[in-house]
């Protein structure tokens, strides 16, 4: 099952041009990993909560993507200010605990965060079909976009096969463990699973030769700039600017 669970809503950012929404996904993304100031860093944390509201998108689910990534970034809490050079602050044990390191280790958090919630709010927002054909509009190579949009519809499918093999083994009582069974088992589960997806991309692409593919998805919809997308334009640009003058100037805290 195809899961899109932020593509449901009615505001302002679900109606923008998806052309303009990945457009300033890039360039806020490119702005914000290359900015080293916490100023800017801040601020561009709260225009990504800011967004975030104004979409109005399940605060519950953009929680679980945000718990997610964060689970990942505590590895660098962990790491980072205990092996990263420079001034020591306190000592744990052995290890010195490093400004520097912390210093790294606060930016990536907020870095992280600022252009997940910015991608939650205007890519996700977005259907894939959709998505696909604004990258193509955009002339990124169709051969990519192609393979974008397939992968991710077909993605649930080989999920899905994965689940089947995986029940069928506990019905036959299978029991995983540390152990070479269960080396072997999982083993034959992926082999098995890839067995099963170059069966059925077979039968997808003759599927799709019977009904006329000849290499070119075509698009009903023609996208346009209308009002609200060039008024959106102008708050967008204001935005990324303002962030790039911050680091500019070389504020921090």
């Amino acid at each position: 099952m195809i899961q899109e669970s932020f593509t449901a809503g009615h505001t302002q950012i679900h109606r923008l041009d998806p052309r303009l929404k990945i457009l300033f996904a890039t360039l806020y993304s490119f702005i914000v990993a290359l900015s080293e100031g916490f100023l800017p860093l801040f601020a561009a944390l709260v225009l990504s909560f800011l967004l975030i509201g104004l979409a109005r998108l399940n605060i519950r689910e953009v929680t679980k993507r945000v718990v997610l990534v964060n689970g990942l970034i505590v590895l660098f809490w962990l790491v980072l200010p205990l092996t990263f050079e420079g001034e020591a602050l306190f000592y744990l044990g052995p290890f010195a605990v490093t400004r520097e390191g912390l210093n790294v280790s606060a930016r990536i958090t907020l870095k992280s965060n600022a252009i997940l919630l910015v991608f939650i709010t205007l890519v996700a927002s977005t259907s894939i079909a959709t998505l696909g054909y604004a990258l193509n509009r955009l002339y990124i190579p169709e051969k990519l976009v192609y393979f974008f949009i397939l992968t991710y519809r077909y993605m649930f499918v080989i999920e899905q096969e994965y689940q089947r093999l995986v029940k069928a083994a506990k019905i036959r009582g299978f029991h995983p463990g540390n152990n070479l069974h269960t080396y072997r088992t999982y083993a034959y589960l992926i082999g098995m699973l890839f067995v099963r997806a170059s069966a059925r991309a077979e039968r997808v692409h003759n599927a799709m030769l019977c009904r006329g593919f000849k290499g070119k998805f075509y698009c009903l919809r023609e996208f346009s700039f209308s009002r609200q997308d060039l008024i959106w334009s102008a708050f967008m640009a204001i935005a990324v600017i303002g962030l790039a003058f911050l680091e500019w100037v070389k504020i921090s805290w």
